[in-house]
């Protein structure tokens, strides 16, 4: 969780270098996606079972700036495992 709070810190601080009015990080719920599967590749044997569990955290920060400049406040290195995804609209 440390990336994602990191990421979140950075486009918090080019935001407010550039002046813009920042709201956030919202943490929004935690998905957990399941999945259960047998062990034994035939179907043989006992009923053993894998189960493999994928937590993904969401972070929802609101920038107030022109769509133009968006791209100068999320221009930075993203570390493994985080995903930045921008909607712009028009208010």
């Amino acid at each position: 969780m440390k990336p994602i709070e990191a990421t979140c810190s950075q486009i918090i601080n080019a935001a407010k270098d550039h002046e813009f009015k920042v709201k956030g990080p919202v943490r929004m719920p935690t998905r957990v996606l399941r999945v259960t599967v047998r062990k034994s590749p035939c179907g043989e044997g006992t009923n053993t079972w894998d189960r493999y569990e994928m937590r993904i955290h969401k972070r929802v920060v609101d920038l107030y700036c022109p769509s133009e400049l968006v791209k100068e406040v999320t221009s930075f290195k993203l570390e493994p495992g985080v995903d930045v995804n921008v909607n712009v609209s028009n208010l």
